[in-house]
This record gives structure tokens, sequence and C-alpha cells, in this order.
């Protein structure tokens, strides 16, 4: 299986519990597609041609504004539940950790085929688009089974040691890779053709979803004070 059907296989939740966690991202995408600019002008892309700069940017971005988000909360904090079904940010931490493993396992596979350069002028989708449908939380979906977190962690430092670690050697790879080397690496995708830059923005943008809901279970009124 090529690298975008083993990133974004199906857009349905039932699809979820096949190929996640990027089912739930996938989603996002094909129900963005009317009411954001894919077919932006090519001098756009074209621009995001540099460099693996803005992807490192991106990550760390994400890193920071993750960190700022849960810094100096407390246990009761971490593990407040706005409601019973849903999640608290340790369980938020949690999946975010989890899920960066499996994506990166999974970009690397489809990294690891054979590029096809001819391709490159298929691609419509902008990193920008990427981004936006990515992080859009109008719409919500539920993650699979096997990425349904417990609610393990008790404090930051441990929570964010954690992801630090996760996603290390993901940076690494970045800082080593090269830039038309993944912008090579086309696969098809439901929403059409994305390269292996994007695939590796699947992390940071999962990332930066739930770094939302992290933002959206603090602005709850019944979130503890301390």
């Amino acid at each position: 299986m090529n690298l975008i059907m083993n990133m974004i296989a199906i857009a349905s939740v039932a699809t979820a519990s096949l190929a996640p966690p990027i089912a739930e991202l996938s989603s996002l995408v094909i129900q963005n597609h009317q009411s954001i600019a894919f077919l932006q002008e090519r001098q756009t892309l074209k621009a995001e041609y540099v460099g693996t700069d803005s992807l490192l940017q991106y990550f760390n971005q994400t890193s920071a504004e993750l960190e700022r988000q849960v810094a100096g909360l407390s246990e009761a904090q971490l593990q407040f539940k706005p409601t019973s079904d849903k999640w608290s940010i340790s369980q938020c931490l949690e999946h975010i950790i989890r899920s960066e493993r499996m994506i990166f396992d999974m970009a690397k596979k489809g990294l690891n085929q054979d590029p096809q350069p001819e391709r490159r002028n298929e691609i419509k989708l902008t990193d920008e688009n990427l981004k936006n449908a990515l992080t859009d939380r109008s719409q919500k979906y539920q993650a699979p089974k096997e990425l349904q977190p417990e609610g393990i962690y008790k404090n930051v430092r441990t929570a964010l040691t954690d992801f630090n670690a996760t996603r290390q050697p993901v940076l690494d790879y970045i800082k080593k890779a090269d830039v038309e080397d993944l912008r090579n690496h086309v696969s098809d995708s439901p929403t059409g053709p994305i390269d292996g830059y994007q695939a590796l923005m699947f992390i940071a943008g999962h990332c930066a979803r739930h770094t939302k809901q992290i933002a959206e279970i603090k602005a709850n009124p019944n979130f503890p004070k301390k």
C-alpha cells in the first residue's frame, strides 16, 4: 500500500479503526475540500519547495504551543473532563504521543518506496491548505480503539518528556532529509496527489489539532482553577 493510502485510507469514522490515526484527519481534509482553496495559484505551491526549514519550523511551532498550553497545569487540571464522554488534557497528551509514533512509522514506510518525480506537477494541495484542513475542529471524529488514551499522565513534566522523546527522532529525520527527495515521493490520496513532505506534516498537524482541543478544555467554565 502506498504512502497516502496508508496515511489517508478512506474518509469515514469506520475506516479509523483500519488506518489509525490518520483516518480522523483524512475526513477533515475531504470535508474541507470545497471550503478551502485547494487549487491556489501555482506560485504559492512552488514557494513551498524551498527546503525543510519551514517544515522544522512548523514542528517547533506546534511543540512550543503544546508546551505553552499545558505549562503549570496541576494533576486536577490534567485529569479534568468536561463531560464523561470527553477527553481530559492528560488523555489528549497521551493520544498525541501515541499517534506521533504511528504516523511517523507510516510516513517512513512510504518514503522508503521509489520516488515519482514525474508526478510532482500533479500536486494541487498546498502545504497551507493541508495545515488548515488538519487543524479545523469544526468536525469531530472518534479515535480508533488502539489509540484511545487512558489518562496516564499525572504531571506535565512526565508528559512533555515523553512527547519530546517521541518527536526527536522525527526532527532528526527531517534534518537529514533532502527536500527534493521528500517532494519526489508522490502518492495518491482521496483529495489528489500529495508528497512525502506533506505526509510528514501530518505528524505536526495532528499535534496542532489536539493542542486546540486542550485549549477548548481549559476554556470550559468548570475547569479547575488550580
